[in-house]
């Protein structure tokens, strides 16, 4: 496989085997890894990140290794954020996968083939592999177009990712002015995602994935969906740095099986968005992620 392959990892070696035996099956050309460092309150973790990190060294097929390591701890928000700024002073496009989204074999080319299809569509910010929802689609198509970027297996571009701000510098006019009733024209969506992400601006949540979809909803921006569900979650458990209570909604959500995607891929024939499927996701997202609540206020 051409495209290049992002690994994200820090310090559970039994995970990152999983996932990067998956990797393994495509054989990248080119693989970057990024990884945090220990946390200096955690005794046992330098031993962790250090066999984490020894995974890596098993590639034995033709592969450019590229790796971002760092020594102490930056944490999610900003390592995430450093590594794929990183990344994408190196590469054109790529396809993300953290240390514990397990994908279907499938993703890889779903992404590849789509990374090619819309390298100059500004119009699309990013593409998927996670569907949490099994519904009947009102199309036969592969995949659909959707306001929100699920970040569980992903692939972008470096021309998305240079909108991405960590620090959400545009969050306080977007605000002011009232831009978000522009996307939503119901007042509690308003609500509901004007209290996300002033939380992520307020650094409330030691996170990067709001910040990056403020980014793409800046621009207008559109995500793809996968038909089918190609990603896994399997990170859910004790040690895991944010999901660890394994019986919560949102484990209940990762827990979602894969299914291979079918090719040749049928693609939809417009690029409109489908607000269907988009009204019925924050209600999941509030139901299962979010620490504010969907109300009807």
């Amino acid at each position: 496989m051409n495209t290049p392959v992002v690994f994200l990892i820090f310090n559970r070696p039994e995970t990152t085997r999983k996932v990067f035996a998956e990797i393994t099956k495509v054989k990248p050309a080119k693989l970057l890894v990024i990884a945090d460092g220990p946390r200096s309150n955690c005794f046992w973790e330098t031993e962790k990140c250090a066999e984490t990190r020894s995974i890596i060294e098993r590639v034995d097929w033709d592969c450019e290794v590229l790796t971002n390591y760092s020594e102490v701890n930056l944490g999610c928000k900003s390592r995430i954020a450093s590594g794929l700024d990183w990344v994408f002073s190196i590469v054109e496009e790529a396809i993300i996968l953290e240390d514990d989204c397990l994908p279907n074999e499938t993703f890889f080319r779903f992404c590849e083939e789509l990374l090619k299809r819309y390298r100059d569509d500004e119009r699309i910010m990013s593409i998927s592999g996670t569907n949490q929802r099994f519904d009947k689609l009102r199309t036969q198509d592969s995949y659909y177009f959707s306001r929100y970027n699920h970040i569980w297996g992903w692939a972008t571009w470096r021309r998305s990712w240079q909108y991405y701000d960590s620090q959400m510098k545009l969050w306080p006019r977007i605000k002011e002015e009232g831009w978000l009733k522009d996307i939503f024209k119901e007042p509690r969506l308003v609500k509901f995602w004007e209290r996300n992400f002033e939380l992520a601006y307020a650094e409330t949540w030691n996170t990067w994935d709001w910040q990056w979809l403020f980014a793409c909803w800046v621009q207008s921006g559109l995500s793809i969906l996968p038909r089918v569900n190609l990603i896994s979650n399997i990170g859910f458990g004790e040690n895991a740095t944010t999901t660890m209570d394994t019986n919560s909604k949102l484990a209940q959500a990762a827990k979602l099986p894969v299914q291979p995607m079918n090719f040749p891929l049928q693609h939809p024939s417009f690029v409109i968005r489908d607000s269907q499927e988009d009204n019925r996701i924050p209600q999941l997202i509030a139901r299962i992620k979010s620490k504010t609540k969907l109300t009807a206020e």
